[in-house]
């Protein structure tokens, strides 16, 4: 029998290699964005009744676990299905500021702190994912604890922010980022009605992955992101499964 290097590759992956879920399930009355509906689910079918089950689900597409195509925040830009499956394959980096964030929920990372991140890991890989490791995603789905607002009602929570995105952008070529919190820019920011940092990132035709979860689970290097959601036409969000794969040892 002949061999298939994909099918080989496959079977390598698949016995040989730890998987991470880096989705959360998504519900009604979880953490969202303040202007968004909650979700609603009506059951139109059972297996009682009728042999199957069917539910109709009502949610907006930046919902739970999600994805930002560029088209959200700029006009004539692409929709969710003009992304290419070739970037929903990616080299997964993790920035793990978790600690910093711990002591700080204002936490935003620095270039300086990328390049130290560098020294000790090697250099950001082009076309890659960065992911922002806070551990903000082990709030969920207490929407108190992720937006941590203070007595005056202002979001404190950590964040990117557009110096180090650009420099991401400019200096390492990647294709996307994600974060656990529910935004890209910090809490406090969020709270005064601006969001530059996610504005300049799909500006520059990338996309994002907000609400990931179980960073905490998956190194610093060495890793893969699948990033797969559904392919509505001129999409311009949708709840995403994203997962890693990463070496058994």
């Amino acid at each position: 029998m002949s061999s298939h290097k994909l099918w080989d590759l496959a079977r390598e992956l698949r016995d040989n290699h730890t998987y991470v879920d880096l989705t959360h399930s998504f519900d009604a009355g979880q953490p969202k964005f303040h202007m968004l509906p909650d979700e609603e689910r009506e059951r139109l079918f059972t297996v009682d009744e009728h042999g199957f089950t069917v539910d109709r689900y009502s949610f907006v597409g930046q919902w739970g676990t999600h994805v930002d195509p560029p088209i959200h925040f700029v006009n004539n830009a692409r929709y969710l299905d003009e992304l290419p499956v070739n970037e929903m394959v990616l080299p997964l980096v993790v920035l793990d500021f978790h600690t910093q964030a711990e002591q700080d929920a204002d936490f935003t990372p620095t270039i300086a702190d990328i390049e130290a991140w560098e020294k000790e890991h090697g250099t950001i890989p082009e076309g890659s994912f960065v992911a922002l490791r806070t551990d903000w995603s082990k709030r969920w789905p207490n929407p108190e604890a992720v937006f941590n607002a203070d007595s005056e009602g202002v979001f404190h929570y950590p964040a990117w922010n557009v110096d180090v995105v650009k420099w991401l952008l400019d200096n390492r070529s990647i294709t996307a980022i994600g974060h656990e919190t529910t935004d890209t820019d910090l809490g406090k920011t969020v709270s005064q009605g601006q969001l530059p940092t996610e504005l300049y990132l799909l500006q520059q035709d990338r996309w994002q992955i907000e609400l990931l979860a179980n960073l905490d689970q998956v190194p610093a290097t060495g890793a893969l992101i699948v990033a797969t959601w559904a392919k509505p036409k001129n999409g311009t969000g949708f709840p995403a499964r994203a997962f890693a794969i990463l070496p058994r040892d």
